[in-house]
């Protein structure tokens, strides 16, 4: 049996860990992407790395926002948009939560959503709602709230809903981080079938008729078999991380998600995540966990998280 503190060291840094994996080989279509067993932070010397002037190891956009969200939970005790929102700002000015200070990779749709806090528009109108920004930058964010939460799942799942629209407002976006904070949930839980657990609660949660359950059937079909092209599109990025989850351990997780090509980061990060949270933190190969850079910048947070969780339950 993984005991719980294990499991939520395992998810965050997992997560961390499969965004820097990701780094050097986004972008690639899935051809060009090296064999599983040369995938490291360092690519092979003949392949032409992402962001050239980053050093191996850091973690993007990705693992930064999902630190924000981190950060602020703990210091509000509750999900704060304002708050979030102001970190938000503060990393995409002033490097908060990025390793040594630098910003990069930073998507369309959230730099959007910050130059919108920067106006003044409230934290929960800063995301787009329009169909065509369906990104996945709050699904790539939105473990640590899953991980925190104490609250039923009918809570998590409004709660996901509410932390997305910050900066993708779209209900297709909202959902998906519904679904994967309860599959993460029931993965946290060690739930065999966590996947179907988190579609059923979900759907009952919506009801039958609602515009949440149509959006959900239609749109994110989450009976459909796992697969997925690591695209940037959030059904997409679910998607390929479901497949991903599938391949076997935590390293072939996150290979399996890098191999899909185009925005491995993410995809490497959203599936890291949920294999870190089923396998633990020992499932994680050594030589990732002393690679990954700026540790410092979320180590004495984490164990803030596992503290919080684990006061009154079995670790």
């Amino acid at each position: 049996m993984i005991a719980l503190n294990e499991r939520i060291r395992g998810g965050v840094t997992g997560l961390l860990i499969g965004d820097a994996l990701g780094v050097p080989y986004e972008f690639h279509l899935k051809q060009k992407i090296p064999p599983a067993s040369e995938i490291e932070f360092t690519p092979p010397l003949d392949f032409q790395r992402s962001h050239t002037t980053v050093l191996p190891g850091p973690w993007s956009d990705d693992g930064a926002h999902a630190l924000i969200l981190l950060a602020s939970l703990l210091h509000c005790s509750r999900l704060d948009l304002d708050d979030l929102g102001g970190r938000l700002v503060d990393w995409y000015n002033h490097g908060y939560k990025a390793v040594d200070g630098v910003v990069f990779d930073v998507g369309v749709q959230t730099s959007h959503a910050i130059s919108r806090l920067e106006y003044g528009i409230p934290s929960h109108e800063a995301g787009s709602t329009a169909e065509q920004a369906n990104g996945n930058g709050s699904l790539m964010r939105v473990l640590p709230l899953a991980i925190w939460h104490k609250g039923t799942d009918q809570d998590l799942v409004w709660d996901a809903h509410k932390q997305s629209v910050i900066t993708h407002g779209h209900l297709r976006s909202q959902i998906c981080c519904a679904l994967y904070c309860l599959w993460a949930r029931y993965t946290m839980a060690g739930s065999p079938d966590s996947w179907y657990r988190a579609v059923a609660g979900l759907r009952a949660i919506y009801g039958d008729e609602s515009n949440e359950r149509q959006e959900l059937e239609w749109s994110i079909r989450p009976d459909d078999p796992p697969e997925g092209e690591g695209t940037g599109y959030v059904v997409d990025c679910l998607r390929s991380a479901r497949w991903a989850v599938e391949a076997g351990g935590y390293e072939d997780v996150v290979k399996a998600a890098i191999s899909l090509g185009r925005d491995t980061d993410t995809t490497a990060c959203v599936a890291g995540g949920i294999a870190g949270l089923r396998d633990g933190i020992d499932s994680i190969p050594q030589r990732w966990k002393d690679g990954l850079r700026g540790q410092e910048l979320y180590q004495d947070e984490l164990e803030r998280l596992v503290n919080w969780r684990c006061a009154t339950e079995f670790v």
